[in-house]
């Protein structure tokens, strides 16, 4: 028996295909483009060849960058991954409270980056802001501006700040999914609240897990915004993150042959990784349906 195909619905995904064409692939190509050549001005281009991809791998600027944001991100995770289960395993199950914590816990993901770098950036001023404030009361010595290990200590709460919820809320979604069965035989087993989270829970949330890390690993690998706004990168190179390096040799130093590799480099780094998440978590997906 033949099967008939009906092929009318590309008509409808045809939109999307062209916006993304427009606004990811030509952009890409114009990247690309600028990557392997070289101008003096006046619209005139030569061939480069590999020589910016070089220059770019051979840079001590770009490693530093580069170490600066692995080292970021690997606090981050470490940090917002184990807060958020802690946080979802500790909000309400059911009644009038799930929809109150659920909005609270919304609330710092509807803030635009730019607000919330503004927001840090006074909070953590030691002389009009309550967090530089509350430190000098302390007796601790505070300056995000001047200091590279408070400028990091800075970020780093802002990231947890605004986040955390995210990993929150996709932890308690994989709770929710959870029959009260599997509750109900490990209390007859009398199993503590470790080997429930063990063996019950911990496992029914790798899915969603994965995706809270890959998404957390993808923004802050690629973290922008909220750093310029309160640091600028510094002080000095402190958090010069290579987004902010990016846009230093791209617009501060019009090397648009050198910023395009690295560009190019960057997005293949993430893309490997996101490869790699994307794998893990199919393979994961396999073995449960097993």
């Amino acid at each position: 028996m033949n099967k008939t195909v009906n092929q009318k619905a590309w008509f409808l995904v045809l939109p999307v295909l062209v916006l993304v064409a427009f606004s990811a692939v030509i952009p890409l190509m114009t990247v690309v483009n600028y990557s392997v050549q070289d101008t003096f001005g006046n619209n005139v281009f030569f061939p480069a060849g590999l020589e910016w991809f070089r220059d770019t791998l051979q840079s001590d600027r770009m490693w530093a960058s580069l170490g600066r944001q692995i080292m970021f991100s690997a606090i981050i995770l470490a940090i917002e991954v184990p807060l958020g289960i802690f946080v979802a395993l500790n909000m309400p199950k059911k009644g009038a409270w799930v929809s109150v914590c659920l909005v609270l816990m919304s609330l710092p993901l509807l803030i635009p980056w730019n607000v919330v770098g503004t927001i840090w950036q006074i909070f953590g001023r030691v002389d009009i802001g309550l967090f530089g404030y509350l430190m000098a009361q302390l007796g601790i010595d505070y300056n995000y501006t001047q200091d590279a290990l408070d400028a990091w200590f800075t970020l780093v709460i802002m990231d947890v700040w605004h986040w955390t919820s995210l990993v929150a809320l996709l932890a308690y979604a994989g709770l929710q999914s959870i029959p009260d069965a599997y509750y109900q035989a490990a209390k007859i087993d009398q199993a503590s609240r470790w080997k429930v989270f063990r063996y019950i829970e911990l496992p029914k949330m790798q899915g969603v897990l994965l995706i809270a890390i890959l998404l957390r690993f993808m923004d802050s690998f690629m973290i922008y915004t909220e750093p310029f706004v309160v640091t600028g990168g510094g002080p000095g190179s402190a958090t010069n993150f290579l987004s902010i390096d990016l846009v230093k040799v791209a617009l501060g130093q019009m090397d648009l042959g050198p910023a395009a590799a690295y560009s190019i480099m960057y997005f293949l780094v993430v893309l490997l990784i996101s490869w790699v998440f994307y794998t893990v978590m199919t393979n994961i997906d396999k073995r449960g349906g097993a």
